[in-house]
C-alpha cells in the first residue's frame, strides 16, 4: 500500500512539475500574444486613418471646352466647341475625405472583441462555437475597413486608367499641336514679312505725300506770286502812268520856272520902288518846299500868308525882297541837327504863294526834298 502511495506521490509531482513548466511556458506566450494584439491594434488604428470612409461626390464634373472646327482662311464668330473631360471622372480629383478615427477607448475596445455578447456580457453560442460576426465584435470593424479600402483601390485603378486616358489625349493634343506649329510659324513669318511690306509701303506712301503736300504748297505759292507779281505788274502800270503824268507835270512846272526865271532876270533892274524892301523877318517856320531841281539848283518853297505879308505889306504890293532863308529837315541828323542847306528868294508867282528861290550850294548838307521847312534866323 505504501509502494502505491509513493508511486501516486511521485506522479503527482511529475504532474505538478510538468504543470509549473507549462504555466511557465503560457505565461510567456501570453505576453507574446498580448504585446502581438497591442501592436497589431495600433497598426490598425494607423492604417484606418489613410483608408477613406466618404465615398467622393460622383456628381462633381469639369468642362474644358475645345474648338473643334477647322482652321481655313476665314473668321468664325461661333465655332464648333467640344467637353473634352465630358466622361472624365471629376470625383477623382476629390481631396480631404473623412478617413477612420479608431483612436479612442470605445473602437479599441471593439477591436478586442472578438466574439458576439450578450447583455450579461457572455458569448453568443451558434451551436459549440461562439459567434464572431455581428455588431460590436472585431469583424465587423475589419469588414467595414476592408469594404473601404476596397472601394479606395477600385477609385486608385480608376485614376490610373483616367491618367492613362488623359495621357493618350494629351499625346494627341500634343501631336495635334505639334503640326500646327510648323504651319503657325510659316503664317507668322509671313506676316511679319507683309508687315515689313506693307511698312515700306506706307513708309513711301507717307513720303509720296509729304512730296505731294510739298508740291501742293509750292504750286499754292507760285500761284500767290503769280497773283502777287500781276497785282504788281498792274500796280507797276498805274504807277507808271501815274508817274508819266507827274514827270509830265513837273516838265511843264519846270518849262513855266524857267520862264519866269528869264522874265525875272530881265525884269530884276526895271522894278519901280513902290517902298522900301524889308530886310529881315521875324525868327520862325515861314514855309515848305514844294517842288526842288537839285540840278538846276533852285526850288519852288510855298510860304505862309503870314510870310508873305511880312515879305511884301499887308497889302502885298511891296517888291520882293532879296533875302535868304534857312532849310531844315525833320528828323534828319547831320553835322548841323537838321539843317539841311539855304535858299535865296528870287521870283514870285502872281496870285499864289509861291516863291521860286535859288539854292546855294555852299550851304548845302543834303540835297532838298519837297516838304523840307524853310525858316528865317
Amino acid at each position: 500500500m505504501n509502494k502505491v502511495l509513493h508511486v501516486l506521490v511521485y506522479v503527482f509531482l511529475a504532474l505538478a512539475g510538468a504543470a509549473l513548466f507549462f504555466e511557465i511556458d503560457l505565461n510567456g506566450k501570453r505576453t507574446e500574444l498580448r504585446d502581438r494584439n497591442r501592436l497589431q491594434e495600433d497598426y490598425l488604428v494607423r492604417i484606418a486613418k489613410v483608408i477613406e470612409k466618404a465615398e467622393p461626390d460622383k456628381s462633381a464634373a469639369f468642362e474644358v471646352k475645345k474648338d473643334v472646327s477647322p482652321v481655313e482662311a476665314r473668321l468664325v464668330d461661333s465655332p464648333d466647341m467640344e467637353n473634352v473631360l465630358d466622361e472624365y471622372p471629376a470625383k477623382l480629383e476629390q481631396t480631404n475625405l473623412e478617413t477612420y478615427n479608431w483612436d479612442n477607448p470605445g473602437t479599441r475596445q471593439q477591436m478586442r472583441t472578438v466574439y458576439v455578447l450578450d447583455a450579461e456580457g457572455k458569448p453568443v453560442m451558434d451551436g459549440n462555437v461562439p459567434l464572431q460576426n455581428g455588431p460590436g465584435t472585431e469583424q465587423e470593424l475589419l469588414e467595414r475597413l476592408f469594404t473601404s479600402a476596397k472601394s479606395q483601390q477600385a477609385n486608385l485603378n480608376s485614376t490610373r486608367a483616367a491618367l492613362t486616358d488623359m495621357r493618350g489625349r494629351l499625346e494627341s493634343a500634343i501631336s495635334e499641336l505639334n503640326k500646327l506649329k510648323p504651319v503657325a510659324r510659316q503664317d507668322k513669318v509671313t506676316i511679319e514679312e507683309q508687315k515689313e511690306k506693307i511698312a515700306k509701303v506706307e513708309g513711301e506712301k507717307t513720303e509720296l505725300e509729304g512730296q505731294i503736300t510739298k508740291l501742293k504748297s509750292s504750286v499754292e505759292e507760285l500761284n500767290s506770286e503769280i497773283t502777287s507779281l500781276k497785282d504788281e505788274v498792274t500796280t507797276a502800270k498805274d504807277e507808271t502812268e501815274a508817274a508819266k503824268e507827274e514827270i509830265a507835270k513837273d516838265k511843264k512846272l519846270i518849262n513855266d520856272l524857267k520862264q519866269l526865271l528869264k522874265e525875272s532876270i530881265q525884269t530884276q533892274g526895271n522894278r519901280s520902288a513902290t517902298g522900301a524892301a524889308v530886310t529881315s523877318l521875324p525868327a520862325g517856320d515861314k514855309g515848305k518846299i514844294a517842288t526842288v531841281d537839285n540840278e538846276d539848283m533852285f526850288a519852288v518853297v510855298q510860304f505862309t500868308d503870314e510870310a508873305m505879308k511880312e515879305l511884301k505889306g499887308e497889302d502885298l504890293s511891296r517888291p520882293l525882297p532879296s533875302l535868304d532863308f534857312g532849310v531844315r529837315r525833320v528828323g534828319f541828323n547831320g553835322e548841323a541837327g537838321e539843317f539841311v542847306g539855304r535858299v535865296r528868294l528870287r521870283q514870285e508867282i502872281k496870285g499864289k504863294n509861291y516863291i521860286i528861290c535859288d539854292i546855294l550850294g555852299a550851304w548845302e548838307q543834303d540835297k532838298l526834298q519837297p516838304g523840307d521847312i524853310i525858316f528865317a534866323d
